[in-house]
């Protein structure tokens, strides 16, 4: 994987021991919320307000469809 990182602006769904569930608050065609299973050990996600600021590789947000 590339060692260029990438910050995405999402919003915390949900999260477990290893992994966040986070939406950028796109929907898909029949109107729910697309949500992203993110493994911790890819990225960090600090808090922004009532957002955060997921840091993770180009690479990887590129295959996920964050960017």
């Amino acid at each position: 994987m590339s060692k260029e990182l990438t910050d995405i602006t999402v919003e915390l769904v949900h999260e477990t021991e290893k992994a966040w569930l986070v939406s950028q608050g796109l929907k898909d065609e029949d109107g729910k919320q697309i949500n992203i299973w993110i493994p911790k050990s890819v990225g960090e996600l600090e808090p922004e307000g009532n957002l955060y600021i997921l840091t993770l590789p180009v690479r990887y947000a590129e295959d996920k469809g964050l960017v």
